[in-house]
Formats: C-alpha cells, structure tokens, sequence
C-alpha cells in the first residue's frame, strides 16, 4: 500500500490541508478527491484515497477552506472558491498534461462539473456520489450561517433545473460513475434523475445504486471495502480511451479487415440511445448505436435483437431505405454497452421550417410504404407507451378516452417511432427526397393509425397543431392503409399524444440540438395543448 503523505497549500490567504499517495513514479491519472458541505472532509477518504493508489494513480483529498485542518471560515466559502481552491491544488501537485479524475461527494458535484469546463479533454473520468448541482447565481454567493441568500436560492423549488452544470455534464464524453444511496434525505430524486440523463447523454456511463447505503457515501465507503473496490474500479475502467475500451475492441472486429477507425463523432439528436459516426481510414462511415441510459441498457437485448432482425428484412424491401446491418452485440457481452453498428446513410434530418409542406408529403408517403411490408414472421404487439395514471391533472377529457380498451383492428407492420427525427432527406425543391429512415428498435405489428398518431404528435410540437391534426389525410392522400373513425381514430391519436403530456419539453431535447431552440416548454406546452383540444374537437 502506498504511503500517505500529509501536505499543506496555500491559496487565497488560507492553508488547506491535504494528503497526497502513489506520486512516487509515473501515474496511470491524477485522482482528486472533493468532500461534501456540512462536516465533510479528507478524513472520511483516505480508504479510497489509498484505493486508487493501489492502482496505479497518484491520488489527492484536501479540505476545502473552513473544513477540517484547514483555516478559513465555512460561512464565507462559496462554489466560485470551492472551484477556485480545487484548481490551484491541481495545478501545483498534479504533474503537467497527466490525466484528472474527478471524484466529487454531494456539493461536490457541482464542483466537479466546474472543474470539468475549466480542464476538459484532460478529464479522463468522473465519479459523481450523491452529487447536487446548483443554480448558476449561486455560485458567487457565500454560504453563510443557513439563513442568507445562498440558502433562499437552493431551496427555491426547481432553481437547480437551471445550473450550467448539467449542460457541462451533457457535453462530457469520458467515463463516468454515478453512485446513488438507496435512501438519499439531502439530494432529490430530480436532481438524481437529471444528473443521470446528463451523463448518459454522451459519457461512458455506469449508474450503480447502493441500496443500504445513505447520503454520506464517503462514510460508506469508510466502511464497505468492496463496495469501495468496485467502485474504484468502475471509475477507471478503459482510462486510456475515456472508458471506450470493450466498444472500440468489438468494433474493430466487424469492419472490414485492415481496416481502422480514424475518428470518433457524436451524432446530436438522439435520445434513446447514443449516436456516433465511425470514420475509416479508407472514408468510409459506420454509425453506432449504443444504449447507455439505465432504463434502455436493460431492455437493450430485445431493442436491438429487433432491429437487427428488422434491418435485415428491410434489405430485402424497395421503397424503405433503412441502414445495412453490420454487427449487434445487443447484451453487452462485448462492448462496454449494447451496441449495433450499422451502414451510415446520406441525408440528414430537418426540423427546420423550409419545404415543410413538401417535407410532410414525402413523410406520408414513407409511412404509407412502409405499412404495406409483410414481414416473414409478425413482430410482437405493440406495447401503449402511456398510463391513465401517469396524466397529470387538467388533461381528464382526453384521458376518460383512452380508460376503455383498444378499440378492433386490422394489423400492419409498423415503424412504431416515425417521425421526422428519424427520417434523413436530401436535396431541395423538386429534388428533395427521403434518403433513410433510422431507428428500428420498437418496430411492431398494430394499427396504422398508432404510426400516424406519433408522427402527427411530433409535426404538432415541432411545426404547430394544425400539421399534427392533419396529418391524417397527407397519409391517406398517398395511399396509406385504411384507418379508423371517429373515436376509434381517436383513441389512438391520444394514446400517442397523452405520453408526452407530462414532459414534451423532454421529447423536443434532441431538436433544440438540431437548432430548434425556440421550442421551449412554454412553446410546447401550449402547442400540446391546442392539439388535444383540436383532436376532441374533431374526432371526439
């Protein structure tokens, strides 16, 4: 075990004490470890200060100014200072250009993601614990006693939904550790919620749950030498390729032979599943998949097993461009996630304004193609991706709809998720064509009107209720499948558009990505809103 080291440094007027273990030859990384608010200090992570040193990483914990051994007052420490004195340690005891990882506890969260903008591409991997992320006025303001402006800011309810540290996080593309308490008395759960799709945005990312453990995981960790071990070794995973290691193995064994990947790009407008785009050596484009987001990585094995199978009946089809399957390891068995790896196809997608008409025209006319495929073996039942339940309250009218059960049906293949985000077009004027359509992870077997009533949801947020509402006869103009009246259609069209009620704002993520940063949740809001009441108006 390497031996720990006590030194003092000097910033801003006050003495921080720290420890220093395992700068005694060239290092893997430089790990800094940042305690929580309160009571925290370096004393509680010297277990795990010892830990990664007995990996190979040259490892650091100090207190912050009014913590611990070193001087200063708390009640004058603030998140501009906490930052500040985490980067002047940095500086002076990590060796020049050496990889950082940052391992932050509670209000360390936030400090972490400051040191991440100030750093980053040197950043190599977070571990976030019971992390918190604050409002961005916070930042400069003192702590106080409890009772001053600090305090009214964090307890203002939903001023965190703001704090620039989930943009930096978003944007953050090394590796990535989030631990979470099963019983968590500080952080909320929509602090947790939000940092974990930070992350999972485009980090390799691991979310691991604790379920004995509370709050102050730094104690936990004291305490539970496995936990401990495995967390550490969570964190370091693939250090020299930002956590990529595993994926970039597999991936290397499906392209062609002599092959290599030159470069690795992130695709915006994902949401599901993270999008990269594999450049060769030679010029040419792969696309990969990869399901990092908890909820999707553990329904990933049926995800991409069904479009695996989809993108290889789909070869066989005219009229649907869709991508050339090249490889899917959909458990994860080889690749740091489940991944599937495709043919890049040309095109983009558009959410702009411009040739919306012709654009909408083109859309129906796919949708209607691709409801006329039969398929060598029907894919499973299309699964309701709302809950009467799960309606917030104002929306009773359109929910008593959609109480009753499904109405008859005649079955088709269906897309399950078309809309215009999933859709590549190329050209302009009477050039303008449908190039791809991507995304084949929900493909199903149900009623065209359920295809038509996610597209029309998306065109309402995205252009307006009026292109959501007459979506239908676009579709049925270029000869798409017969579809049901009245309140039967109507059923369907709020089955689809109920599921976002609760938070189209985070539907539309992706296209503000794409340049939509008008879309606000005000602006969506109000368009969802119109939209059910034009659907009740019309077919109710």
């Amino acid at each position: 075990m390497s031996e720990v080291t006590p030194f003092t440094h000097v910033v801003g007027g006050e003495r921080l004490r720290g420890l220093s273990s395992g700068g005694g030859g060239p290092a893997r990384a430089t790990v800094v470890l940042l305690h929580g608010a309160g009571n925290g200090s370096k004393e509680r992570l010297v277990p795990l200060l010892e830990e990664f040193a007995a990996h190979g990483c040259h490892a650091l914990a100090f207190d912050f100014s009014g913590h611990g051994e070193s001087t200063g007052l708390l009640r004058e420490l603030s998140l501009r200072r906490r930052f500040e004195q985490a980067v002047s340690v940095v500086d002076a005891r990590a060796g020049a250009g050496v990889p950082l990882v940052l391992v932050g506890f509670s209000m360390s969260g936030q400090t972490v993601a400051d040191l991440v903008r100030h750093y980053g591409d040197r950043v190599a991997a977070l571990g976030l614990c019971a992390p918190a992320v604050y409002a961005g006025e916070a930042w400069d303001v003192p702590f106080g006693a409890g009772d001053g402006p600090f305090s009214e800011i964090i307890r203002r309810p939903g001023s965190w939904r703001a704090s620039p540290a989930l943009d930096v996080l978003r944007a953050y593309e090394g590796r990535a550790v989030l631990v979470v308490p099963g019983t968590d008395e500080v952080i909320p759960l929509a602090v947790t919620e939000a940092l974990s799709g930070a992350l999972a945005h485009r980090a390799q990312f691991t979310h691991r749950e604790l379920p004995d453990a509370e709050h102050r995981l730094g104690v936990w960790f004291r305490d539970h030498p496995t936990d401990r071990r495995e967390f550490v070794t969570d964190v370091l995973t693939g250090l020299g390729e930002r956590g990529w290691t595993s994926t970039r193995a597999w991936v290397a064994k499906q392209i062609p032979e002599g092959r290599t990947v030159d470069e690795w790009s992130f695709l915006a407008g994902g949401w599901s599943a993270q999008m990269r785009r594999l450049t060769l050596d030679d010029g040419g484009e792969l696309a990969l998949r990869t399901f990092v987001k908890p909820f999707f990585r553990r329904h990933a094995p049926g995800l991409l097993a069904r479009e695996a199978e989809t993108l290889t009946l789909l070869a066989e089809q005219e009229g649907v461009p869709a991508p050339e399957l090249v490889g899917v390891d959909a458990t994860g068995e080889h690749c740091d996630h489940p991944s599937l790896l495709m043919s890049v196809l040309p095109g983009r997608v558009r959410v702009d304004e411009e040739e919306l008409g012709a654009r909408v025209g083109l859309l129906a006319a796919q949708l209607a193609r691709i409801h006329r495929i039969v398929p060598r073996e029907r894919p499973r039942t299309y699964q309701a991706w709302m809950s009467p339940g799960a309606v917030p309250p104002g929306w009773e009218r359109a929910v008593d709809v959609v109480r009753r059960d499904p109405p008859p049906y005649e079955g088709c293949f269906l897309h399950r998720d078309f809309h215009p985000g999933n859709v590549l077009f190329t050209g302009s004027g009477a050039g303008l064509r449908i190039s791809g359509v991507v995304d084949w992870v929900e493909t199903s077997w149900g009623p065209a009107d359920l295809d038509v009533a996610h597209c029309s949801t998306a065109l309402a947020l995205l252009h307006g209720p009026e292109y959501g509402l007459g979506f239908r006869e676009r579709y049925e103009a270029q000869g798409g499948r017969l579809l049901a009246d009245g309140p039967d259609h109507l059923y369907w069209r709020l089955l689809d558009a109920l599921a976002y009620v609760p938070d189209a704002a985070k539907l539309a993520g992706p296209w503000r990505e794409l340049g939509r940063a008008d879309l606000t949740p005000e602006v969506l809001g109000g368009r969802m809103e119109a939209y059910v009441t034009g659907l009740l108006e019309r077919y109710g």
